[in-house]
């Protein structure tokens, strides 16, 4: 019996491989631009990190996080998100001493226990970014602006920004007892999951998505109503400077995150594409996290885009994988030889060229560099390289034509490099 991976956690094949490619190229491109820099921090961490940050009462520290004991006993948890273990690093390598502000990016895998569907599986991918050090409200608007504009050099369709906010720990109390008196009323409407959370986490219910907790729900209380005065003024000058820079959005006042660590301003890029997993990034500000994590008192505000989501979406629009500049096609051992020398030449020059190995006929050699869709043939056979010459096939013209084998390289260099 063959071994197949474990169900959730994917392969990404050649063929798709280019869209990733894409993706987390622009990620770079993009976020650079924006003065960010890449970290990359461990796929696990200590179990602690989590049940500290992200909440011991949220769904993913609850049911979601792939954990084990290692053999000296330390709880270990494959990191189900990607904040708290970039936070870790900042504080660990006191990166705030080198600099107050510190703009960060990562690309790579996180990891959650859930039942695998489109969009979302056991081992996924996260480009995230976070700012760190910076509470006005001018660099919520700059991240929001840098996230739409990165769906937007993607060419990502159909994707809305939504934002929101949470309040802070002054406002966020009177709230979360006024939502728990409304949830209990209504309590017997609710589903298990949410019966059992309503007072430990009470706004992870208007996140649910049973739709009788939806209905239930549509008239509960709403956080955007009950900001304190410095929540308040906060939310109304980012609307204010998302106006200025000209980025579409809408307030939805239902959205909540999964994460305990959000306060203020809380956003999600959603579409239509993918049905009941809408979501296609998402983040907000986490002002207290870096404390409660033991660091220093620094405002914090990030987000993740799911990159299995944005591959899905691009679908037909994938990226197609490099076409080869040239195919060596070679006739007898002599001319093999010869053009498996120059194959070398050619790659380590950095140009792309492949050639057959095993000597098969002309027409099958041929066949290959169609299948593989060569820009050019380069055909070399005995009499040819006698002579120093050989028969250069440009696939994409229909044409061909002799050129000396000493100055191929040459030709190639000034024909690619004018492309």
């Amino acid at each position: 019996m063959s071994i197949t991976g474990i169900k959730g956690m994917n392969d990404i094949l050649p063929g798709d491989i280019e869209t990733w490619q894409h993706l987390e190229e622009q990620a770079r491109k993009v976020f650079g631009a924006f003065g960010y820099r890449e970290i990359r921090v461990p796929v696990a961490e200590k179990t602690e990190l989590f049940c500290r940050s992200i909440g011991e009462t949220t769904d993913i520290v609850e049911k979601e996080m792939y954990t084990f004991t290692d053999k000296g006993g330390t709880s270990m948890t494959l990191r189900p998100e990607g904040t708290a273990p970039v936070m870790r690093a900042f504080i660990q390598h006191k990166l705030h001493a080198l600099d107050p502000i510190s703009k960060l990016y990562y690309i790579g895998p996180m990891f959650r226990h859930e039942r695998p569907q489109k969009g979302r599986y056991r081992q996924f991918h996260q480009i995230g970014a976070e700012v760190i050090g910076i509470d006005d409200p001018k660099i919520d608007a700059q991240v929001l602006a840098m996230l739409s504009h990165y769906f937007m050099t993607t060419k990502i369709p159909d994707v809305s920004l939504q934002i929101n906010s949470l309040g802070c720990p002054g406002c966020r109390p009177t709230y979360r007892e006024a939502l728990i008196d409304f949830l209990e009323q209504r309590l017997s409407c609710l589903c298990a999951d949410c019966q059992r959370r309503y007072t430990s986490n009470p706004l992870r219910v208007l996140d649910c998505k049973v739709p009788g907790c939806k209905e239930v729900t549509i008239d509960a209380p709403a956080m955007l109503d009950n900001l304190c005065i410095g929540c308040e003024a906060h939310f109304t000058q980012v609307k204010n400077h998302l106006d200025a820079l000209e980025v579409d959005y809408t307030v939805n006042p239902r959205m909540v995150r999964g994460l305990d660590y959000y306060t203020r301003t809380t956003f999600e890029m959603v579409t239509g594409s993918l049905g009941a997993q809408n979501a296609v990034a998402a983040g907000g500000r986490y002002d207290g996290l870096i404390r409660d994590l033991g660091g220093p008192e620094l405002p914090g505000i990030g987000f993740a885009i799911g990159l299995e989501r944005l591959a899905l979406m691009l679908g037909e629009q994938s990226v197609l994988p490099p076409r080869p500049e040239l195919f060596i096609a070679t006739l007898g051992e002599a001319a093999t030889n010869a053009g498996f020398s120059m194959l070398t030449r050619l790659q380590r020059r950095g140009i792309p060229v492949e050639m057959e190995y095993t000597g098969k006929s002309l027409k099958a050699q041929l066949r290959r560099a169609d299948k593989i869709k060569a820009k050019r043939v380069l055909i070399i056979g005995e009499d040819e390289l006698q002579r120093g010459m050989s028969q250069l096939r440009y696939m994409d013209e229909s044409r061909q034509e002799e050129v000396e084998l000493d100055s191929l390289e040459s030709l190639l260099s000034k024909e690619i490099d004018g492309a």
